[in-house]
């Protein structure tokens, strides 16, 4: 099977080809990056990244043996994750999608392990679990605490880099073109189609958002806000309460 990461992007200069590394080194048929208008360099690094592998010269970090295994290509999309995600995945060309966080690495076997999940024609997607960088103490016990939720309910956030058959995907229509909680919506309605697989290999992932408002009140604040969409609050009013779309 033929498998497209997409990652929606908003200035992300500092990470993008650190990001861009790890994806392509993973083995992956595309790489789509989805901009939303950044304002710093994170196009002008895609594109010196695509451009150096359709040429031939490696980037930096990135082993001679990888090199033309991944295409990388750029599009610009309205800002949104979901609208991001979407454009990606209308431009792929690969049977399965997996949309990747710009802040989050794959582990390098998260190829094989997705195959694997895949075999089962019963499967029409999944997730991984999820650690921080700074694997101690509260993010320790937060990223365990997401994978077992997300378990047991059976809803996966985008930091958990979701993958879909496209088939299924394209069925559901794809993401709402919703400003907040479009991971858990899709979510919701893909585990209804198909049973969804839940990986033990772990992406790693930023702190940094739970660092920017401290890491309790940050997950107050998304505990609310999935309580109140669950009780029938539209994305666009909680878009007020968790600021500017991502």
């Amino acid at each position: 099977m033929t498998v497209a990461v997409v990652i929606p992007t908003l200035n992300e200069e500092r990470i993008m080809e650190a990001t861009l590394t790890h994806s392509v080194g993973a083995g992956f048929d595309e790489v789509i990056v989805v901009d939303g208008g950044s304002e710093d360099r994170t196009r002008d690094i895609v594109s010196s990244f695509a451009s150096s592998l359709k040429s031939g010269t490696q980037p930096s970090a990135l082993s001679p043996q990888h090199t033309g295994i991944a295409s990388v290509s750029l599009l610009t999309a309205p800002p949104g994750r979901a609208r991001q995600m979407n454009a990606g995945a209308a431009a792929s060309r690969s049977e399965v999608l997996l949309f990747l966080h710009a802040d989050t690495r794959l582990p390098p076997n998260a190829r094989a392990e997705l195959e694997a999940a895949l075999t089962d024609p019963t499967c029409v997607g999944g997730r991984f679990d999820v650690h921080f960088e700074r694997d101690t103490g509260l993010p320790w016990l937060i990223a365990r605490m997401m994978n077992l939720r997300s378990r047991w309910t059976g809803i996966a956030t985008g930091d958990q880099a979701i993958f879909v058959r496209r088939a299924a995907f394209e069925r559901l229509g794809g993401f709402q073109d919703i400003p907040l909680m479009e991971d858990v919506d899709f979510t919701g309605r893909l585990k209804q189609a198909g049973r969804m697989a839940a990986l033990r290999a772990q992406v790693v992932t930023s702190f940094r958002r739970w660092d920017a408002c401290g890491p309790i009140r940050t997950i107050l604040m998304m505990w609310m806000l999935r309580f109140l969409y669950w009780v029938g609050i539209s994305p666009d009013r909680l878009r007020h309460l968790y600021g500017t779309v991502r």
